[in-house]
């Protein structure tokens, strides 16, 4: 079986049951976002028909397999944090004022924004009734990480204070909105499967290391890709005058023969074909893009040694697939 994120498993069983977790999953996507209203109902099935990666339902499923890898548990709460990070792409596209989402026009624009914040919100409350009914640990985790991604997204909107570095900010802004949940995703997944507390905490810092690595390796990506390998156009980030970590890193060492580049980052939105192309052209070439391989090395490195300290099962070497992937997709 591959993996939708680009690993293979190649345990007949771990495969199965990562299958069929899956599915499971999916079903369960569909029931819980159900709603009465018709509108409502249409706009919260919206981007669970336009599908997706499922990442953060397949780690969990993963590190299900230190423990007992069939507890009843795991589906829903599986489920929970595809609802959660499903919710945050509907504020997400509100806030970025996106047109598109995984190639369909994004909520807010074929209904508005208002459906849009209430879809999510919607969302929200429906992953929190099902984790209400796995206890109240787990209500506390999911409240905890909410808190993290609201502090995240708040941060990339303000933006960094004065004196405080760029290249810091944006990492932390990817820690508490990007890679929260994913964390969450796999202390879920080893915390309803009864691993070890040890095994749960170790779980949850690789997984959090994972999912910064996984966050910057798609910076590089659209810079670096000539095909939509991320997700999105190559060079989007670029054009919507975004701020990843690969541009960070060229303002912040740019020297007398950046000027023009620093020009070009400075203008904020490139939507004139020409100078989009010339930066993407500058930015490629620039150290800026080895710098934030080796940021993104780091993090997979991080995870890796985590991970390394786990039981000896074949979900460990799909843990260790995950941060060589990481690494070499991004060359």
């Amino acid at each position: 079986m591959t993996a939708a994120v680009g690993i293979e498993l190649t345990d007949a069983t771990l495969a199965s049951d990562v299958e069929t977790g899956l599915a499971l999953v999916e079903d369960g996507l569909r029931e819980a976002a159900r709603a009465q209203h018709e509108v409502l109902n249409d706009a919260s099935m919206h981007l669970i028909d336009a599908g997706g990666k499922r990442f953060r339902p397949m780690l969990l499923l993963l590190a299900a397999q230190f423990g007992d890898p069939h507890d009843e548990r795991l589906v829903p709460a599986a489920v929970a944090v595809e609802l959660t990070h499903q919710a945050t792409l509907y504020h997400d596209d509100v806030m970025d004022e996106a047109d598109t989402r995984r190639g369909s026009p994004s909520a807010n624009s074929r209904w508005d924004n208002a459906v849009a914040i209430l879809t999510g919100d919607y969302l929200f409350a429906r992953a929190s009734l099902i984790l209400a009914d796995l206890g109240p640990e787990a209500i506390k985790i999911q409240a905890e990480t909410f808190a993290r991604l609201v502090t995240g997204q708040i941060a990339e909107t303000v933006g960094p204070r004065p004196g405080t570095d760029p290249v810091e900010h944006y990492l932390y802004v990817v820690t508490e909105k990007s890679s929260s949940l994913i964390a969450t995703a796999g202390r879920f997944g080893a915390m309803f499967s009864g691993a070890p507390a040890d095994v749960v905490t170790r779980i949850a810092v690789a997984s959090a290391a994972l999912g910064v690595a996984f966050q910057l390796s798609d910076d590089l990506l659209d810079v670096a890709s000539e095909s939509a390998q991320s997700g999105k156009t190559p060079g989007t980030d670029l054009r919507e005058g975004v701020r990843t970590l690969p541009m960070l890193h060229a303002l912040r060492s740019a020297g007398p023969a950046d000027a023009r580049l620093v020009k070009l980052l400075n203008m904020g939105e490139l939507a004139d074909p020409a100078l989009h192309a010339e930066a993407l052209t500058l930015l490629r070439a620039h150290p800026a893009m080895e710098q934030a391989r080796t940021d993104t090395r780091k993090w997979a490195e991080a995870a890796h040694a985590e991970i390394l300290g786990l039981p000896d099962v074949p979900a460990r070497a799909a843990f260790e697939a995950l941060c060589d992937y990481v690494v070499e997709r991004t060359g």
